[in-house]
């Protein structure tokens, strides 16, 4: 079953049971993949997004409810950022599985000895290399804070040197 069918199925679902929360929050995902159906058409691509775009949007989306319960949680409106939390949860659902930050790390420090990677300018090569292998499982946000820990604690300064 494609990821466009599990969430066409659990929209029906969620119609039947009369979840508010669920059914306002596919039918946004069910119209982001439509738009993007709609963009590829008039593109000239003739079929409808496939799964690895559905993910792309889906992360698309997260990504967006998170900054907005950033800016509820900082402006203290509870109501909304319990709001945005449930979407970001269902959202999710529909996601690959997130490594943890240990995971993440561990990855980091294989990738940046596989690219023999020294310093911050290293870094495009190393983001290069985890986004080809990585790119559903890892939160490139938390990587990249990783990577440059990594980098600045590997970096020897020159002046220890002398």
């Amino acid at each position: 079953m494609s990821l466009r069918e599990k969430i066409n199925q659990q929209f029906n679902v969620a119609l039947k049971n009369k979840d508010k929360t669920l059914i306002s929050t596919l039918r946004l995902i069910i119209t982001a993949i439509k738009e993007r159906d709609i963009a590829n058409r008039s593109s000239g691509k003739k079929e409808e997004v496939k799964d690895e775009e559905i993910l792309k949007v889906l992360q698309k989306m997260k990504k967006q409810r998170e900054d907005s319960a950033n800016l509820y949680k900082k402006g203290g409106r509870q109501e909304l950022l319990s709001a945005e939390e449930d979407e970001i949860k269902i959202i999710e659902s529909y996601l690959p599985k997130q490594l943890s930050e240990e995971e993440t790390k561990k990855l980091c420090e294989e990738v940046i000895a596989s690219v023999n990677a020294s310093s911050i300018k290293d870094m495009g090569k190393i983001m290069g290399s985890l986004k080809k292998k990585y790119s559903d499982s890892i939160d490139f946000s938390k990587a990249n804070i990783i990577i440059k820990g990594l980098l600045n604690k590997w970096n020897i300064p020159k002046n220890i040197l002398k």
